[in-house]
């Protein structure tokens, strides 16, 4: 229950959808590490999270969106 309330967290913190949590969920990322790949203002050069989460879900599963998005 605990890992839940981890990814609704995430998800207000960095204004991610339902979507990008289940995608973020099925790449098996860590709701906690986030912070670390997410893009700050003082890091123009990374690519914001909801994007990178899209683009490895397309490089691992080769689509761009899970079958059934399913509400936290």
């Amino acid at each position: 229950m605990k890992n839940k309330e981890n990814w609704v967290d995430a998800k207000r913190q960095y204004r991610l959808t339902d979507k990008h949590i289940q995608m973020a969920r099925e790449l098996g990322m860590n709701p906690k590490k986030l912070g670390k790949i997410a893009n700050h203002k003082q890091e123009p050069w990374k690519t914001p999270l909801n994007e990178f989460i899209e683009s490895l879900y397309f490089k691992n599963f080769k689509k761009t969106s899970p079958d059934n998005i399913q509400k936290i």
